[in-house]
């Protein structure tokens, strides 16, 4: 059996929320250690002792209400964060999809930031350039595809970016929420890429609300509420759970932890 694509091993993420400093700045110069030990004891703790793995070629969803970890969790198997505590192992060449716009460059068109993303995920010039043609038509952005994203919509900067990552080879992908903008001719033709990377064998790591994307593309989910796992299983049983808990008012923090609503 080889080894897992991902794995998390009581993983802990925590960020210090920084406040106004009560009493200005001399009162916390004349109380600093006071003042040191409340900021590092003012934490939020976006992921709690998680642990889960991911096989090679297998796609996880992962759900669960806003400020639950979803987002964090991508972060860190992308490097983008570090944890506090833990161990996290990922094996293969990840491409992350993590935010609308991110790793573009707004003064820059989007012809020139295909080029530009392509080479920072690893390709050759010469190679970003062979699959200009076939990234510019999947994105189907016609003439704006020569002008400055930053005149983009969230809409468009959603096109670009999946149009890349779409026709690049990776061999772990982290998707977040990416699959919910543009039409809906748009949104199934990214679906239809995405089953298709399921069936080159791409690890993938799926983030979204959407709950029919994730029966559809992954074959197990895991529902994170309050950075806890809250369950792990196949994709249908977890969203059926997560429905449930929905629907009766109880999607954080009320369910018992078995993960039954």
């Amino acid at each position: 059996m080889s080894a897992p694509a991902i794995q998390f091993e009581k993983v802990t993420k925590t960020y210090t929320l920084c406040q106004h400093v009560a009493g200005g700045i001399k009162t916390f110069l004349f109380h600093l250690p006071a003042a040191v030990r409340q900021l590092r004891n003012n934490k939020f703790t976006a992921l709690d002792e998680v642990s889960f793995e991911v096989a090679r070629g297998e796609a996880l969803g992962v759900i669960g209400p806003n400020g639950a970890g979803k987002s964090t969790a991508l972060a860190l198997i992308a490097r983008v964060l570090r944890p506090n505590a833990g161990r996290i192992t990922v094996r293969g060449r990840v491409l992350p999809l993590l935010e609308l716009g991110a790793g573009f460059h707004p003064e820059l068109t989007g012809r020139e930031n295909i080029i530009l993303n392509g080479v920072l995920m690893g390709l050759l010039r010469r190679e970003v350039r062979a699959r200009l043609g076939q990234i510019i038509e999947f994105s189907e952005l016609g003439e704006f595809i020569d002008q400055p994203v930053r005149t983009y919509s969230n809409g468009m900067l959603g096109r670009l970016g999946f149009s890349v990552v779409a026709h690049l080879d990776p061999e772990v992908l982290l998707v977040d929420e990416v699959l919910t903008v543009g039409d809906a001719a748009f949104q199934a033709k990214c679906m239809r890429r995405m089953q298709e990377f399921r069936r080159r064998g791409v690890t993938m790591v799926f983030v979204s609300h959407d709950m029919h994307a994730v029966r559809v593309i992954c074959e197990r989910a895991m529902w994170l509420d309050r950075g806890r796992v809250r369950m792990l299983d196949a994709s249908q049983a977890v969203t059926a759970s997560y429905e449930a808990a929905l629907a009766g008012g109880q999607a954080r923090g009320e369910v018992p932890a078995d993960g039954q609503a």
